[in-house]
């Protein structure tokens, strides 16, 4: 689980609580796996056919393994589980893509050689079969918590953090032709401290949009989010712009981009004295930045936000808050660009712990689509896999 520490010097500017929509209808939570050992950090993704894809690891086999589960009808039924990896050592921290043609593309890092590595495997048809497992990285630090986006032109694209050069740097890989063959890795980041937890966004239609990498640094002492984009497929790459100025600490970055080209940010910030949840966009491609709002305040500490944006540009945004001993998923949504904000929404109830929120949602139909939500949870005796839908008419 990645459950990271957490000010910002810019001023703050409180969410504003907005009339503009009734709280989000969620359904009931659906549990997708029963294990013995712990099944956790779910990724999950949307095909060009609306089938639901979800990837996760899981300990079952006595030692992490990444797993795979689909639904053709929106999460009311699913697939037996799928075994994608078969190793000696650990396989960890999935993310998967599906774009477009209903092709799937799944990273994680997997520790079989000594020390981990990011692999890459690939379904041509929608999760029905997958090819030969691809290793993506061969070097003699850690490369671990990959991520992986899709362009317009179907060329995928990896992030990942890597502690080669004796602290841990952010790392890109690109494959120009739907993950047959790929170039050799670039570093993105050259820096005193640790740059860490990347995630990245991918114009999906518009070439203009670009690819978009957020990260945490340690380079100013404590962790700061920093962003990085391309608006050339990954050739070349923009200097790193500095998104917070804090004395504490800011994790756990999120991003996704509208349909009108903002860039939407989310992390984890410890500066009210325990975490709570940040937002800022750019609308202008990453050059310049709307100061940041708070979208949180709760006694207890608010992590790991995911983000999603729908067709009509609502923005969606998921986090894990709580005291240790009751860790529960919540909501909120935009439908302004970032401007207001629904009221918080606790989207699950349980007696122990939710963690690890995922959104998908499927970006092409205007009329009708649904919020995909995937976490971990524990209240069965061992983590396990739960999905659960909100619906937009």
């Amino acid at each position: 689980m990645k459950r990271a520490c957490r000010i910002i010097s810019v001023p703050i500017l409180f969410a504003l609580f907005s009339t503009q929509a009734a709280q989000a209808q969620w359904t009931t939570a659906k549990r997708l796996t029963w294990n013995s050992g712990q099944s956790r950090m779910p990724s999950v993704a949307i095909d060009s056919s609306d089938y639901l894809h979800v990837v996760w690891q899981d300990e079952t086999s006595g030692n992490a393994e990444i797993y795979y589960k689909r639904s053709e009808d929106a999460g009311a039924h699913w697939t037996p589980a799928e075994r994608l990896t078969w190793t000696t050592a650990q396989s960890s921290a999935p993310a998967i893509a599906a774009y477009p043609f209903n092709v799937l593309h799944v990273v994680w890092s997997d520790n079989t050689t000594g020390n981990f590595e990011v692999y890459y495997k690939k379904s041509p048809d929608g999760g029905l079969t997958w090819n030969q497992t691809k290793r993506l990285t061969w070097n003699s630090g850690n490369s671990m918590y990959p991520g992986v986006a899709v362009d317009f032109k179907t060329d995928v694209h990896v992030i990942w953090h890597d502690d080669t050069p004796g602290n841990y740097e952010i790392y890109y890989k690109k494959s120009p032709d739907g993950g047959a063959t790929w170039g050799t890795a670039e570093r993105l980041t050259w820096n005193s401290g640790h740059s860490m937890y990347p995630a990245i966004a991918a114009a999906a239609i518009d070439p203009s949009v670009g690819i978009h990498v957020v990260w945490h640094d340690e380079s100013p002492g404590l962790p700061e989010i920093y962003y990085k984009g391309s608006s050339d497929g990954g050739e070349t790459w923009s200097a790193a712009k500095r998104l917070t100025w804090n004395s504490v600490e800011s994790y756990d970055p999120a991003i996704a981009i509208d349909s009108v080209h903002n860039i939407h940010v989310l992390w984890s910030d410890d500066t009210p004295d325990n975490y709570e949840i940040y937002y800022r966009r750019s609308e202008d491609g990453g050059k310049t930045w709307k100061p940041a709002q708070r979208l949180t305040w709760n006694a207890d500490g608010s992590y790991e936000p995911d983000v999603a944006i729908d067709p009509d540009d609502t923005i969606h945004v998921v986090w894990d808050q709580g005291p240790m001993t009751n860790t529960e998923i919540y909501y909120r949504s935009s439908t302004d660009g970032g401007g207001t904000w629904s009221a918080v929404q606790r989207v699950t109830w349980t007696s122990l712990h939710s963690y690890g929120p995922a959104m998908a949602i499927m970006p092409f139909v205007w009329t009708y689509h649904v919020v995909h939500l995937v976490w971990y949870d524990d209240t069965p005796g061992n983590f396990e896999i739960y999905h659960k839908t909100q619906e937009k008419y």
